[in-house]
């Protein structure tokens, strides 16, 4: 008989042993590789794990073609000190954000650890959502096509499929300061109110945001995956017929076994796997 090697990747995915089960995608079947949430030994070592899934993130956002110049701002919580949040630095492409030039910035928009500028915008939005919501660890915001052009419309994602239902009772709308660039602190104080309880935002004339109370990585897979929702309902509505909608019933179903935290950061670590072997500089 051959011998049983067991064989790990980048993003922890490792023989499973007998953990309390989350979700039911989790395999029942022990010494099966499949991905662990991790645990950590410090901080030091918890903050690490988080900038660098932080890059990965921006490095996602890259691929999905979300970059539109300087805009867009990705945020993760420093796990030490929580008043703290590591961001993209202000003018750096999605693709050449590594490690090295990350930023670390308080609740003030004061840069605290780090060479480069913070966005204004992005301070003023996260760190709004930050402060007022000490449970969100991580939020992400891009300037997309398709969730730009949908936002336009002012009205929330109608659950047309399994995957849109994922949102189903699970992102706001949002109506105030529409359209209006946030580079006041009163804009991001007036909207921290509408990501209570959801996972992303729709802002009429802005676009998405996300956000997430388990990881950086959930966060970044909600958005895309509403960006790919977004566009979705957009070509279903171009062929003018009405779409036929999954009941609440079944949304709910659905939205509870693929639209949770963990559903979102499992999905986003075979994206971590890709990006860790074919772009190693972002560790840099």
């Amino acid at each position: 008989m051959a011998a049983v090697l067991q064989s790990t990747s980048s993003s922890g995915a490792t023989p499973a042993p007998a953990r309390r089960s989350v979700s039911i995608y989790q395999p029942k079947q022990e010494g099966l590789i499949f991905p662990q949430e991790p645990e950590f030994a410090s901080f030091a070592e918890e903050r690490q794990h988080r900038k660098q899934r932080l890059v990965a993130a921006c490095r996602a956002f890259a691929l999905e073609g979300l970059d539109y110049g300087f805009a867009g701002h990705l945020t993760i919580r420093d796990p030490e000190f929580p008043q703290l949040y590591w961001t993209n630095p202000m003018a750096v492409h999605f693709a050449q954000v590594k490690v090295s030039n990350l930023i670390l910035a308080d609740h003030t928009g004061r840069v605290v650890e780090g060479a480069y500028a913070i966005n204004r915008a992005g301070f003023v939005l996260h760190a709004a959502v930050h402060e007022a919501h000490p449970d969100i660890v991580a939020m992400c915001h891009a300037h997309s096509v398709y969730g730009t052009a949908f936002a336009a419309l002012g009205r929330p994602l109608e659950p047309i499929s399994q995957d849109a239902a994922a949102f189903f009772e699970d992102h706001a709308l949002i109506l105030k300061e529409a359209g209006q660039v946030a580079v006041e602190e009163r804009a991001g104080r007036s909207v921290t109110d509408y990501f209570k309880d959801v996972k992303a935002a729709i802002h009429q004339n802005h676009g998405l945001f996300s956000v997430s109370r388990h990881s950086i990585e959930a966060a970044a897979f909600w958005f895309i995956a509403l960006e790919r929702c977004c566009r979705q309902q957009l070509m279903v509505e171009a062929t003018g017929s009405k779409p036929v909608l999954v009941s609440p019933e079944r949304s709910r179903y659905s939205r509870e076994h693929v639209g949770s935290e963990y559903i979102g950061w499992l999905h986003f670590q075979p994206v971590y796997d890709h990006l860790a072997k074919t772009q190693p500089d972002m560790f840099e």
